[in-house]
């Protein structure tokens, strides 16, 4: 299980996150929603060390608190965090084939029959630059990725954002792929009604702190959350 304990991030004299306490556990899908500012993005970040961070983070057991203070992403990632950043992050002027071999950096090929299983259109397409694909086609890389770095909890900062909406539902139903194989994701997202729709639990943002958690049906009730995130 991923725990966290009173995380906290500043940036000087703003502070982006306080006070965050949530839990993921292997195989399920936990949204996170918020609108643009609530710390969404920073609470990821914090993770791998990304941004400095107080507070505590258990990874099955074991405190990683000490590697997130140090900034050392790596041994994060060796411990199984894969962070498919906001708009993916791949590397547009490599080919698909050299952007998946960078996610199986640990050691390895990757795993080409998952990979290829889930995005059976990428077969022919390992030698293009994958700056010249869409910007749906670039998200399904940077998820190719991921799943090439065998990891034990993905998350995933607005992969749907900028998509049009039949392209956003084809990213999401991809989670069930990493779920099934134990991966417990971490979704970061502004669209709450597809957010919802495939998360177990969520939790709700607010100006750096958690306001609401529970099931998505409760959430779906709560009129503040319709009014705020559904349009009523």
């Amino acid at each position: 299980m991923l725990e966290i304990h009173q995380l906290g991030v500043s940036y000087g004299a703003h502070r982006a996150l306080e006070g965050v306490n949530l839990f993921l556990a292997p195989g399920e899908v936990v949204a996170v929603l918020g609108a643009n500012g609530a710390g969404k993005s920073s609470l990821l970040k914090a993770l791998l060390g990304l941004v400095p961070a107080r507070g505590q983070v258990f990874l099955d057991g074991e405190e990683v608190t000490p590697l997130i203070l140090q900034g050392r992403t790596e041994a994060l990632a060796a411990r199984g965090l894969a962070l498919v950043p906001e708009r993916g992050g791949v590397f547009r002027n490599l080919s698909l084939r050299e952007n998946l071999l960078l996610g199986s950096y640990r050691g390895g090929d990757p795993p080409w029959e998952e990979i290829l299983a889930l995005f059976p259109h990428l077969e022919k397409r390992m030698p293009q630059r994958v700056g010249s694909m869409s910007g749906g086609e670039q998200r399904m890389v940077a998820l190719a990725r991921a799943l090439a770095q065998r990891p034990r909890y993905l998350l995933l900062d607005e992969p749907t954002l900028g998509l049009a909406p039949i392209l956003a539902r084809k990213i999401l139903e991809t989670l069930p792929a990493f779920t099934a194989k134990g991966v417990g994701v971490l979704l970061v997202e502004q669209n709450a009604g597809l957010a919802l729709g495939v998360a177990q639990r969520a939790y709700l943002l607010e100006q750096g702190h958690l306001v609401r958690e529970g099931t998505p049906e409760a959430l779906l009730r709560d009129p503040s959350v319709r009014q705020a995130y559904l349009g009523g």
